[in-house]
């Protein structure tokens, strides 16, 4: 089941940013940086946002949620699942409904550039690396990430 996420599923949706940074992100980012993730500064921030009118859909299996995404107009800026639903159909079914929700004729997403998985996953789904990069830093600066932007036509 896929709906709109409330206030009230905030930590859950701070534990799966976490967990799926922690799996997605092993070997790619530094292991001390994702060993002192935490939950709970995540869930706030996620909160603020669904409170404010950002658009967050959440992902159900079984009652739990599994996964998340959040959007805008024309952009998709996260979409991530709890490790053990990977590989289920769940992450496409939520980017479709991401797809369907975004407004206008395209939309753009960032991803990782030494991510796979993730980078072949959004090709499956039609986004295109379109070549330009961009640099972010985290963690007050220790941490570096070289980002690819895919496009993608919506209708």
């Amino acid at each position: 089941m896929i709906r709109e996420a409330t206030v009230a599923d905030a930590p859950a949706i701070g534990e799966v940013h976490v967990r799926s940074w922690q799996a997605a992100y092993d070997g790619l980012i530094p292991a001390d940086f994702l060993a002192g993730l935490s939950a709970e500064p995540r869930a706030a921030s996620w909160a603020r946002q669904i409170r404010d009118g950002g658009r967050v859909l959440v992902a159900e299996d079984d009652g739990v949620i599994a996964g998340f995404a959040a959007f805008g107009p024309g952009q998709l800026f996260a979409l991530y699942l709890l490790p053990e639903h990977w590989g289920r159909g769940l992450g496409r079914a939520l980017h479709d409904r991401v797809v369907d929700e975004l407004p206008g004729d395209s939309a753009i997403l960032w991803v990782l550039s030494t991510n796979e998985r993730a980078k072949a996953f959004y090709a499956r789904q039609g986004w295109v690396d379109d070549g330009v990069t961009q640099t972010e830093t985290i963690d007050d600066g220790r941490v570096t990430l070289e980002e690819r932007r895919f496009s993608r036509r919506l209708r």
